[in-house]
């Protein structure tokens, strides 16, 4: 399945993505710094966010998009290290910065940092080329770069960064992809977290996290062990056309196989990649997805928010936006409006001619979606083969008593 792309190339625009938001069901005493208390899971809707740029913007933009839902705070950040260069990878403190400092804000809050594993890595290197590069990080050539990033970090107090290393290495797009050589794939990562950890102070949590489907290879074949993996997250967008939500739970190497996973390797799940994609303003995926979240309470989830996949940045998707505003409004879907962002992300190319998502300065700005949320539609007795939300959850609460999810994508749960 081909993701989205999210970067800059010279002379081509591509999008900058990733949305993060951190779920308050598996923070506590996962590494993570102390929390407030919370109300109960069952009635108490997850932490969440959205990726709004990858540069200072993105931070200013976070209370933006909370004003939007009426208040309601979003308590993860999330931005993707440049690819271009090792210096980018290294994690450059005045990049870093903004992030850093918005976590330190609050002890409850989640910085989410996706990290490339190679440089040039979106140079379209040839699979032989690939696998050379894999074999060297395999045998430690690289390990010093991920030292000084760790070093970075530490030295900037945000020694808890949830690290989302090489993702969806298990399609075509990036040069830290798996396929070319599955085993030196595993064996590299396994080195950078190891020089990771050994940095004094670092208390970080590394996130596999592939996109959704088979993609070019099966995404269990890169899976580089428990003792290096902390959370199994997956990159999951409204593609391809045609393929419904629930087919998207059900097709090989898809939502449930997710889940299913990971319940049996003892690790949470979280998405840090979602949207809407190939089948336009769908309202249908947007409660599948909200609800799926509901289900299955993943560690942290990030909406991707701008065109064609956001509600709040993007104009284009005003029924999945109201569903969304709708289910996350602290005002109970009757959230004040949010004037417009003054600025929309999309990427720019650092003079290095690394591809990085960075705004321009002078966006066209896009109107906020308008009008009320849609109706949920209740119907007191529900379908054959369906299984309801959990009782009181807030999703239940606003996409209807009727909504549920098919019997088939809760086997196995609790």
């Amino acid at each position: 399945m081909d993701a989205p792309r999210r970067r800059v190339r010279r002379g081509r625009l591509t999008a900058a993505v990733a949305v993060v938001a951190a779920s308050a069901a598996l923070l506590t005493g996962s590494g993570f710094a102390a929390r407030e208390e919370r109300a109960p899971l069952e009635t108490q809707a997850p932490a969440f966010g959205a990726f709004l740029d990858s540069g200072p913007l993105g931070v200013a933009r976070l209370a933006g998009l909370s004003r939007w839902l009426g208040g309601t705070e979003l308590k993860v950040a999330h931005t993707y290290l440049p690819g271009g260069r090792w210096s980018d990878i290294e994690g450059d403190p005045g990049f870093l910065g903004p992030w850093a400092h918005w976590r330190r804000a609050r002890a409850d809050r989640t910085l989410v940092l996706n990290v490339p594993l190679q440089e040039r890595n979106e140079d379209h290197l040839s699979d032989a080329q690939v696998r050379q590069l894999l074999r060297q990080g395999a045998d430690g050539e690289f390990d010093q770069h991920f030292r000084t990033l760790a070093r970075h970090l530490v030295d900037l107090k945000v020694p808890d960064t949830v690290l989302v290393l090489g993702w969806e290495m298990n399609g075509i797009t990036y040069t830290h992809r798996c396929g070319p050589d599955p085993e030196a794939w595993k064996a590299y990562w396994n080195r950078i977290v190891a020089a990771m950890r050994a940095v004094p102070g670092q208390r970080f949590r590394f996130d596999f996290a592939p996109s959704r489907g088979l993609d070019a290879v099966p995404w269990t074949e890169c899976y580089p062990g428990d003792d290096t993996v902390d959370i199994i997250g997956m990159d999951s967008y409204d593609q391809p056309s045609g393929l419904s939500f629930d087919e998207q739970v059900s097709e090989p190497y898809g939502l449930q196989a997710h889940v299913d996973f990971a319940r049996a390797h003892g690790k949470p799940v979280s998405y840090p990649e979602w949207g809407l994609f190939r089948n336009g303003d769908n309202a249908a995926y947007m409660r599948g997805m909200l609800a799926w979240f509901d289900a299955h309470r993943p560690l942290y989830n990030t909406l991707t928010d701008y065109c064609p996949h956001g509600v709040w940045q993007c104009s284009a998707n005003p029924r999945a936006a109201a569903v969304y505003r709708a289910a996350l409004s602290g005002g109970a879907g009757q959230a004040t409006p949010e004037p417009t962002p003054s600025v929309t992300p999309t990427p720019t190319v650092t003079p290095s001619g690394t591809s990085t998502p960075t705004p321009t300065d002078s966006p066209s700005p896009l109107p906020a979606p308008t009008g009320s949320p849609e109706p949920p539609s209740p119907t007191p007795e529900l379908p054959d083969g369906c299984t309801p939300l959990l009782t009181d959850s807030w999703v239940r609460e606003w996409l209807g008593e009727g909504f549920c999810l098919p019997a088939t994508r809760w086997r196995g749960m609790r």
